[in-house]
Order: C-alpha cells, then sequence, then structure tokens
C-alpha cells in the first residue's frame, strides 16, 4: 500500500513538474523576443500551449488534487498562463512597434482586463471560460503575420480586452461535450497549421494559409454563443 501511494505521489509531483515547463518556455520566449528570433518566439508560445493542453488531463487521470493536496496546481497553472497568454504577447506588442505611435498605453488594457479575469472566481465553469479566455497569443500571432496596421492592431486589442468582462460563456474544448471530437479536431489541424507557419514565415503560401485558418476562430466563436445560450437556458428565469 505504501509503495502504491509513493508511486501516485510520485506520478503527482511529475504533472506539477510537467505543468511548470511553462515557466522555463516563458524565458526562452523572452529571450527570443530580445533577440529578435520572432519564429522562436513564437514557436516557445506554441509549446506552452502544448503542455496547458494536456496537463489537465494528465492531473484529472492521475487526481493529483487528492494525492497532492498541499500543493495547489491550477495557482501555478494561472501564474504560467498569465506569463504565456497574457504577458509576453504584451511585450511582443511593444517590440514589434504594432501599436502606434503615442498609444502604445493601450497595451496595459489586456494586462489589466486579464488581471481581472484570472481572478474572478468564476472565471471558469465545469465547461466553459467565462469572459474572453485571453487567447492574447494567438492575437498577436495574427497581427504580426497580417499587419494590417497599428490602428487596426489597436482595435483589436481594445475591443478583446473589453470582451474579457463581457460574461459569456466561452467554449472550453477540453472539458464542453457539445461538439467535443469535432473542435478537438479541428484545432489540431489548425494548431499544425499554424506550427507549420512558424517554419515558413516567408513562404508565398502563410497569408493565404493563415486566412483559411480564421475559419477556426469563427467556428469557435459561434460554437460559444450557442453553448453561451444553452447555459442561460439551464438558469431559471433567463
Amino acid at each position: 500500500m505504501d509503495q502504491k501511494h509513493n508511486w501516485q505521489k510520485t506520478a503527482a509531483w511529475l504533472v506539477h513538474v510537467y505543468t511548470g515547463l511553462g515557466l522555463p518556455l516563458a524565458l526562452g520566449a523572452y529571450i527570443a523576443l530580445r533577440q529578435q528570433r520572432d519564429a522562436a518566439f513564437f514557436l516557445f508560445m506554441a509549446l506552452a500551449v502544448i503542455i496547458d493542453s494536456t496537463d489537465g488531463y494528465f492531473a484529472r487521470k492521475l487526481r493529483v488534487w487528492e494525492v497532492v493536496p498541499e500543493f495547489d496546481g491550477r495557482k501555478l497553472d494561472d501564474l504560467i498562463d498569465y506569463l504565456n497568454y497574457v504577458f509576453l504577447p504584451v511585450l511582443a506588442l511593444l517590440e514589434w512597434e504594432l501599436l502606434p505611435a503615442g498609444w502604445e498605453w493601450i497595451a496595459v488594457l489586456p494586462l489589466i482586463a486579464s488581471g481581472y479575469g484570472f481572478s474572478q472566481q468564476i472565471a471558469k465553469t465545469e465547461d466553459s471560460f467565462v469572459g474572453f479566455p485571453s487567447y492574447w497569443n494567438v492575437m498577436v500571432f495574427y497581427l504580426y503575420i497580417f499587419n494590417w496596421g497599428a490602428w487596426v492592431d489597436a482595435g483589436v486589442v481594445v475591443i478583446l480586452s473589453v470582451l474579457v468582462f463581457v460574461p459569456v460563456h466561452y467554449v472550453y474544448p477540453s472539458k464542453t461535450a457539445r461538439l467535443q471530437r469535432l473542435t478537438i479536431g479541428l484545432a489540431s489541424l489548425w494548431g499544425v497549421l499554424l506550427v507549420a507557419a512558424l517554419f515558413n514565415f516567408n513562404a508565398p503560401w502563410v497569408p493565404g494559409a493563415m486566412l483559411w485558418s480564421l475559419l477556426f476562430p469563427a467556428y469557435y466563436a459561434v460554437l460559444s454563443l450557442v453553448h453561451h445560450r444553452s447555459q442561460l437556458v439551464r438558469v431559471p428565469g433567463k
């Protein structure tokens, strides 16, 4: 029995170590940003997303919160997510001068909005993100690729910052039952396409492929609105 318990604790701590890999990845992304290695920056971001997308599965499978109750893996996860999904993408906005000259202060809006979002008791439900789920890493990737112009970029940042405060229930791909297999499948294909673009920034097919890739965020937004509507129906009086 003790041997089994020791194995469970070891496995649980290994899951926490796996989650914690997001910290050196954040440092690597920062160094790449400072050294103007843009593709490397996005690659570190992508690796962080892969870890963040899979560590929850291992945590649930191994019942980590029961085996190691003295360590809060969710707090660690939130800390890492804020670095990789919010703070570093905002630094990239400034480093690449994507915002209008003299209006760089707009970059503080995602920091404040996501700080609020991460601190909400209902930031997540059992199957939803509540409010725009701080996908600033995805946003900055598209702004970088398309180069729409500083004022368009600023408008996107402002709108998404406001949406953090709007309590729409967004799909949580690994937990939302509605069309889950389709969503995960499309998300995987989308992720592969984005990673392929990382290694071929200057290839002529990249802009067109990235336009097509926007179909997945559009699908995600529509599915989230449908999911949000179903959540309201569950609430009496709504």
